[in-house]
């Protein structure tokens, strides 16, 4: 199966620049039929995935022999409505992956204030800026690195993003348009 996804959605300019990229399909089930898929799908695992499933929320892993540092997953949120049922795709690294690469961006954010608040203190009384400055300066390019060391990443795990969003189309007997 080829990897398809509504072009308008997941290679969107917005989908381009987020770390973690994200679709949204309609489809003509219930909630259960479409949960009970999943649940058969994960019972018999045997195509390189593994998957669970809590309440509305349905989580789909490559399998441990398959994952690195940047491996995907794929989250799935089904909603009813009255079109039917909406499901809700959302591509990311793991939840500790994620969390560490936050931290570190706010950390960033953290110093870039406290060095801009040091910058302007030194300024107002005259002090030497120079380290102020340099860190000031600093911290938005240490920004962009992280940004682009994550983009980096995504590209990385991009090949097991497809298997995953294709484990999808065949458990819910998507067809390839």
């Amino acid at each position: 199966m080829t990897f398809v996804m509504e072009a308008s959605s997941f290679d969107s300019k917005l989908n381009k620049i987020l770390l973690k990229p994200r679709f949204k399909l309609q489809y003509n089930e219930n909630r259960g039929v479409v949960i009970e898929k999943f649940k058969n799908a994960f019972s018999n695992a045997t195509e390189g995935f593994r998957g669970k499933i809590v309440g509305d929320h349905i989580v789909i892993d490559v399998t441990k022999d398959d994952e690195h540092l940047w491996s995907p997953q794929l989250q799935l949120e089904l909603e009813e409505s009255e079109e039917g049922l909406a499901i809700k795709g959302l591509f990311g690294p793991k939840p500790t992956l994620w969390s560490l690469f936050m931290f570190i961006h706010f950390g960033v954010a953290l110093a870039f204030a406290v060095f801009a608040t040091m910058l302007y203190t030194d300024i107002s009384l005259g002090q030497d800026a120079t380290f102020s400055m340099i860190m000031t300066i600093a911290m938005p390019i240490v920004w962009i690195l992280f940004y682009l060391f994550g983009r980096w990443g995504k590209k990385k795990g991009h090949q097991q993003m497809v298997a995953l969003y294709n484990v999808m189309n065949d458990i819910l007997e998507l067809k390839d348009t």
